[in-house]
Parts: structure tokens; sequence; C-alpha cells
């Protein structure tokens, strides 16, 4: 996935972030620049907490899998038979699979397709309201669906928040908790976790939206106050390394659940089961949120780790493109 040149790859001067490379468990370049504080130049480390944004679809999606080997879920098994929830005008026989795959034509509470700014939610509903998965239902459970059912691939919030609800309802718990349990735990994710914005734990990083005059302002009246199934974890460039690992070498989930999970779920053939799909055996998480940007990429089958996080919200990808052969 990338080579000896990249070892030597200069971050741009005002780049604020990490920028993490491993092969397997050996850490080949961690670089960081920048601060976690603006104000008070806090500088960033490999350990600090990121934002991660969306990211966190791909946990949600791996704890589901653990419960459907586990015979506790099922594929075909229907927001109908599993919600505990309000569900309102949304079409009852979606499935787990649909909901995994961005195929369930549920109504999105962020339709990517309309809004531009994540940020335009909090106009009318205020963001501090957002604390739990079930907070953000009122926002989109009385909308009309967006297709049929299995109709087509179209990116959607909604149905991991909802994903994230069927894991509380089959548990009695929280779902960052399952997270912490199934998920992170047995990963070795010790840094990683769900936390209130306005009541951080050490090492979590500050997000930052520009502002005129030069100027920067925090993200917290811009994002969830808590994360939700659709994403909002916070986590450290080691632990996303452990949690690939942990995928590839069955911590997790069996060989035959993680090659679905990498697999295309639709005709689109761009997404798994919570995994973007790239070329070959290369599958990436990513997330963007004001004043957030997060991109892991992992190499199946050398076990290679690219990630490149920023609390600036810069374009990681262009870095990232720069960095990966071909």
């Amino acid at each position: 996935m990338f080579d000896a040149a990249s070892l030597h790859f200069a971050l741009p001067p005002d780049f604020n972030g990490v920028l993490s490379l491993s092969d397997g468990e050996q850490v080949l370049l961690e670089r960081c620049q920048g601060f976690t504080d603006l104000p008070n130049r806090i500088p960033l480390t490999a350990d600090t907490r990121f934002p991660t944004a969306s990211a966190g679809k791909g946990f949600v999606a791996a704890a589901v899998l653990r419960f459907i080997e586990q015979g506790r879920l099922r594929f075909e098994d229907t927001l109908g038979q599993l919600a505990d929830f309000p569900i309102g005008e949304m079409d009852p026989d979606v499935t787990v699979r649909q909901l995994l795959s961005h195929t369930a034509g549920v109504p999105d509470y962020f339709d990517e397709s309309v809004m531009e700014e994540y940020d335009e939610l909090w106009r009318d509903f205020p963001n501090y309201k957002i604390r739990k998965s079930a907070d953000l239902l009122p926002l989109f459970i009385h909308k009309p669906s967006l297709y049929p059912r299995g109709e087509r691939f179209q990116y959607n919030n909604s149905g991991y928040v909802l994903l994230g609800l069927i894991l509380e309802s089959l548990t009695g718990e929280p779902f960052d908790r399952v997270l912490e349990r199934e998920i992170f735990a047995p990963c070795g994710m010790a840094d990683t976790g769900y936390f209130e914005l306005d009541c951080l734990p050490a090492r979590c990083a500050n997000a930052y939206i520009s502002c005129e005059g030069g100027r920067y302002r925090t993200n917290i009246y811009s994002v969830d106050a808590k994360g939700t199934g659709a994403g909002g974890a916070f986590t450290t460039v080691g632990d996303i390394r452990r949690f690939w690992l942990g995928l590839a070498e069955g911590r997790v989930l069996s060989p035959d659940l993680f090659r679905q999970m990498c697999a295309p779920s639709s005709p689109e053939g761009c997404y798994g089961l919570g995994l973007w799909l790239d070329s070959g055996s290369r599958v990436h998480l990513e997330g963007c949120d004001p004043g957030v940007s997060f991109l892991s990429v992992f190499e199946a089958d050398s076990r290679q780790v690219l990630t490149l996080v920023s609390n600036l919200g810069q374009n990681v990808w262009r870095m990232a493109r720069e960095l990966l052969k071909g």
C-alpha cells in the first residue's frame, strides 16, 4: 500500500493533526503536528483522542455482525420485529442487512445530497439535546422514505442510528457500552469511547472551525453533544490500528464474516458492511464533521494501516492520495 518513500512524507506546514503508518503491529511512522488546544498551544501527540465523525459506523457494523455470528440477530430480521422504539412512518420490513449496506431507503436526518453542512441541523433543534441515539428519532421518523427498500445504495446516517438502537433493544444497554464490551475490549482499544463534548476526559482534542479574521471557534455548537450510532466516537491512531488488526485476526469476527464486511453489498460496489471499499483488498473508514476529518485505510492482505486525522477539518484525503500507491 505504501513504500519506503512514504516514510519521508512531509506534512504540509499548516497541517494540524496526526499521521500514522504501520505494518501489522509495527509502527513505521507517526508524525504529530499542531495543537489539541489552540489558544493554550497544547501539542498533539500520538495518544491524543480525536473525534472521528462517521468512522464510528464501522464499530457499530462490527458489533451487529458479532451479534449475527452469536445467533442473537439475523441479516433478514426486520426493523418492525426488532424495534422497541418508535419507528413512525418508516417501512417496518427494512432488514438489518439493508441498514448495514445503506440500501434501506429510510429517511435520513442528515441527507448529504440535500444539506451541505452538518451544523445546518441545529438551526431549529438544539444540538445539546442529542446525548443518545434515540434523541435523533424526532428528526427523521415522520419523514417519507427516500426510495423503496433495497432499490439502491445511498449513504444514510439514520440507518446506523437505527442499528445502534437495535443493539440497545437487544441488550437493554446504551449502544456505546455494547461497543466497549463487544468491540473495544477484544481489540484492546482502551482509549476509544463516546464522550459528551461538555464533559470530555483527558487527552481529547478540541475540534475547530475557521472564522473570519483568521480566528477559530470550537465545534461544540455544530455537532451532536454525544455521538450516536451514526458516528461521533473518539479514538487514537493506535486504537484504530488495533481495531483493524482485531478484525483481521479474528478477535471480533470469524474470517468469513470479516470477508463479508469487506465485500460489495450492492451493485454500486463502493461499500461493504460498515466499510468503504477501495481497490483490491483495501478498505477504509472515514468521517467528516465541522472541524473534524478522519481517514483510516487498511490493506487486508498486507495488514498495513494508514491513518490521518485533523482537528481543523483539513483535507486528509488529498494527503492520503499522495501517500498511497496506485
